[in-house]
């Protein structure tokens, strides 16, 4: 039987693709992120959990799929997420989307209060925070179809 690459993890790869190639002298074209597309089970069960837990904006969706719902990343960055029945969802915690706050301890506290569950890392002690060996502090939860979120502090300036 053919395994097929699952549609999330190959948006990662090629992710990756284009952040090595970005500032690369390409004599004919260049390539930069745009969005990141999510299979969902519920397009507005996942979008309104995107929007309260993620503080993310909702903008036009340009297909006019209603089973297609854009969020705003920031910068002109997207989140899609596609609501397709027949799509299998299949996740680990290695594949994630990383997301900044410039007030961590402010996010954890609006977690708390949402009473959703969080772990480090290895995801093996609840509601512990990751504190890295550079001193970025990182979160790992799940939204309502198990792909996995980090939330960091990446840019907060460190208090001693």
């Amino acid at each position: 039987m053919m395994k097929y690459l699952n549609p999330f993890i190959f948006q990662m790869l090629w992710i990756s693709f284009a952040q090595c190639a970005i500032g690369q002298d390409l004599t004919e074209s260049s390539v930069t992120f745009n969005h990141l597309a999510l299979s969902v089970i519920d397009a507005d069960q996942s979008a309104a959990f995107y929007k309260k837990t993620l503080n993310l904006k909702e903008i036009t969706n340009k297909t006019e799929n209603d089973q297609i719902r854009w969020l705003s990343l920031g910068e002109g960055k997207e989140l899609h997420l596609l609501s397709f029945p027949n799509d299998e969802i299949t996740v680990n915690r290695g594949v994630h989307l990383a997301i900044t706050t410039s007030d961590f301890d402010d996010f954890i506290n609006r977690l708390d209060a949402m009473k959703v569950n969080y772990s480090d890392w290895m995801g093996e002690i609840p509601n512990k925070i990751n504190i890295r060996a550079d001193g970025i502090k990182q979160v790992y939860f799940q939204d309502p179809n198990g792909y996995w979120i980090e939330v960091n502090s990446v840019g907060q300036k460190k208090t001693e």
